[in-house]
């Protein structure tokens, strides 16, 4: 293992030290990867110093699609902004939609009717199903097999399919409202779903058997990138890069919201907060998720699906309010300071994979530049939602 640098680097000290040969200190070389690398899964871009095949330093550099989210929160009425939330995340839209409608609901003392609340649940679990599955197969695309994202995207493909009929959408989902969902469940809707759990019982035993045992993948990823707790807890990490590590935190067990109380399901944990961790950590969600999914259809009361007694105009009274939620990538967090206009004083998003990204640079130091990739795939990064 490769000492610490004594500083730390940015894009700009790299762009005016190395840039003119590409090199280093001494026969190192400065390489990219990013903002235009299939291994970043979008516009981030990673800066290392390399000595031959390993890393000396790693830095992200971010803000090549900055959209300034929070900006847009202060200057839209709160109906309004409620479609960016869809685009923070794309992969786990409804949890960003639910810690926005939840915190605005939680400063205006807004009930939710019961109905509504199984609906969130039913549906927020679909889409974590959803966004766990293409990590899955992309992750292991980075690593070189090419076939298991295959698989992952069968069975999205229903699941967008699914998520379709009451939301009107397949990816940037707007389907909940203050005080409930914009629609009831169909019984379309809710026969599909249980074709699915059925069908989605089978397929997750074939993915260990395709992919988790496979030799080639546990050399890639067991004892790569060990996250120790007290490096996690420095950063913020959390979700299941955090319960990689052995820490059981999960916002809808620890911080409980809605009727997640209510269900029966295990928090998965690891041991070595490996990247083989993470990697099993996820896989043992997606059959959470389900029994989640199990419950709340066996139960979910009739009733209406959204408060009828919700004001025509959204204007909180002055005040402010934290509400957060678990979503695909760890906790999601959004904080409001109304003024009691129509629009939100201020609007802070407290991003996952913000906090998750950077246990990188420190992780990656040392490894091989292919395990550094392994590494940076394991964190399961959405871009959009780290620069909002």
């Amino acid at each position: 293992m490769l000492d610490k640098p004594s500083f730390s680097l940015n894009g700009d000290y790299y762009s005016s030290r190395f840039s003119e040969h590409g090199k280093g200190e001494g026969d190192t070389l400065i390489l990219n990867l990013g903002p235009q690398h299939p291994s970043t899964h979008g516009v981030l871009r990673v800066i290392v110093e390399l000595d031959g095949e390993y890393v000396r330093r790693a830095e992200p550099v971010l803000g090549y699609i900055h959209r300034m989210h929070e900006k847009m929160g202060e200057v839209k009425t709160y109906v309004q902004y409620l479609p960016n939330m869809g685009r923070v995340d794309y992969l786990h839209a409804l949890a960003w939609n639910w810690a926005y409608v939840g915190a605005v609901e939680k400063l205006m003392g807004l009930e939710v009717p019961s109905r509504a609340e199984y609906i969130r649940v039913i549906t927020c679990e679909l889409n974590r199903i959803s966004s766990h599955l293409l990590w899955w197969g992309a992750y292991v695309l980075d690593l070189g097999g090419f076939t298991p994202i295959l698989y992952a995207f069968d069975d999205r493909e229903i699941l967008m399919d699914i998520l379709q009929i009451p939301t009107g959408s397949r990816l940037t989902y707007c389907y909940y409202r203050f005080g409930g969902v914009s629609a009831d469940l169909t019984e379309t809707f809710l026969t599909q779903t249980r074709n699915f759990i059925e069908r989605f019982k089978t397929r997750i035993p074939m993915y260990h058997d395709l992919v988790t045992g496979n030799m080639i993948l546990r050399a890639r990823c067991e004892d790569i990138g060990a996250l120790p707790v007290e490096m996690a807890r420095r950063y913020g990490a959390t979700g299941p890069v955090l319960r990689g590590s052995g820490v059981a935190y999960d916002v809808r067990r620890m911080e409980p919201y809605s009727v997640y109380d209510q269900f029966e399901f295990d928090i998965p944990v690891g041991k070595n907060g490996d990247a083989m961790d993470r990697y099993d950590v996820r896989l043992a969600e997606l059959e959470q998720s389900v029994r989640i999914i199990e419950q709340a259809m066996n139960r979910i009361p009739d009733g209406p699906f959204i408060n009828p007694d919700v004001p025509d105009r959204i204007m909180p009274p002055k005040g402010e309010v934290y509400f957060a939620v678990e979503g695909a990538r760890g906790k999601i967090g959004v904080y409001l300071l109304s003024d009691g206009s129509a629009r939100p004083y201020r609007l802070k998003l407290r991003a996952p994979g913000y906090s998750n990204l950077h246990v990188f640079a420190e992780l990656a130091q040392g490894t091989i530049l292919a395990d550094a990739v392994s590494i940076l795939g394991s964190l399961d990064l959405v871009i959009p939602e780290i620069d909002r």
